[in-house]
């Protein structure tokens, strides 16, 4: 177990960061909508805000840290003729896009049995697939070995330059909705929550941020508890965007100091926050986008009379999984 590196707090993006990273997002898309939905509101018993990230050009936040990472390579004149980096999904459309907008190969690696769905996204925008390993780790470390015998540059999951992008859709959110009170973000490798962290403290907000993890994969929430990085064994089967198996320090690192507190959600409370989302918004939100909600449901008890904001990350699901949602299955 490897214990947490020491960030300066520069590390996270500054507002000028934040703001300068807009631009390159906006080149592909608008600002995301988030609105007050009168049933989730009631469902929660308080104000209940929901950031469409599912409303991006590949359905999930991911978009933007892989536009700004390609930008900064190209800012720096490093702009390799290819890359590889491993997903569940969300992450390799977000590199795909990106390359592709940037005229770069790019080869993902993927675990045996990933969604179907989110593979044939993925070749849709160009992207070599290869399926490998039996879960997200295995096919993190086969394409790092693929990166080094092919000397191409290999994306990680987290890094600053991603956080870049992520934190735009928090800054965003934060604008839009100043008396937020408390937000739910899922965890998989930390951006998402790390980029809502540099939001608030770039804007000055008051917002507590509240990580969301999978109780089937409790990585984050051990390392955290631990201050260290242990490793947890994955077996959710409907959050595959929170399938972490081993956390990230550096992500860690960033966390501690200012995240509020973690919640641990079921994939039945997962599976419940999706018909949810649907039956009361008719928006479509994969396991790890309705995390936020099954989290928040949780704790509806404390949250009278706050603004609660909810991190729609992602809407691709496979559409059989989602039917056995749907069906109560």
């Amino acid at each position: 177990m490897s214990a947490l590196p020491s960030i300066p707090l520069p590390w996270l993006p500054s507002l000028a960061d934040i703001e300068a990273a807009a631009e390159v997002v906006y080149r592909d898309f608008a600002p995301t909508p988030q609105y007050r939905w009168g049933l989730l509101s009631e469902r929660l018993g308080t104000d209940c805000w929901l950031k469409h990230e599912n409303h991006t050009p590949v359905g999930a936040f991911k978009i933007r840290g892989g536009l700004t990472y390609f930008d900064q390579l190209a800012r720096r004149g490093t702009l390799p003729r290819e890359v590889v980096s491993a997903t569940r999904g969300n992450h390799g459309q977000s590199m795909g896009w990106a390359a592709r907008r940037h005229g770069v190969a790019c080869t993902i690696v993927v675990p045996r049995g990933n969604s179907v769905e989110k593979n044939a996204a993925m070749r849709a925008l160009g992207v070599t697939l290869i399926e490998h390993g039996s879960d997200f780790q295995e096919a993190r470390e086969h394409a790092m070995q693929l990166a080094a015998e092919r000397g191409a540059h290999m994306v990680p999951s987290f890094h600053a330059d991603l956080l870049r992008g992520v934190s735009t859709y928090w800054w965003e959110f934060l604008r839009a909705v100043p008396q937020l009170g408390v937000a739910y973000v899922p965890i998989g490798q930390g951006s998402g929550a790390c980029s809502a962290i540099a939001a608030k403290l770039a804007l000055g907000h008051g917002v507590r941020i509240v990580g969301v993890v999978s109780s089937h994969a409790t990585t984050y929430a051990d390392s955290l508890a631990a201050g260290r990085v242990v490793e947890a064994p994955v077996t959710t089967e409907l959050a595959d965007g929170m399938a972490c198996r081993v956390a990230d320090a550096d992500a860690l690192a960033l966390l501690a100091p200012h995240i509020d507190h973690i919640v641990q959600v079921s994939d039945a409370e997962v599976a419940a926050a999706m018909h949810a989302i649907y039956t009361d918004t008719h928006n479509v939100a994969e396991g790890a986008g309705a995390a936020a909600l099954a989290a928040a449901l949780q704790e509806r008890d404390a949250l009278r009379g706050l603004a609660v904001g909810l991190a729609l990350t992602g809407g691709n699901v496979d559409a059989p999984v989602f039917s056995r949602v749907l069906a109560g299955r």
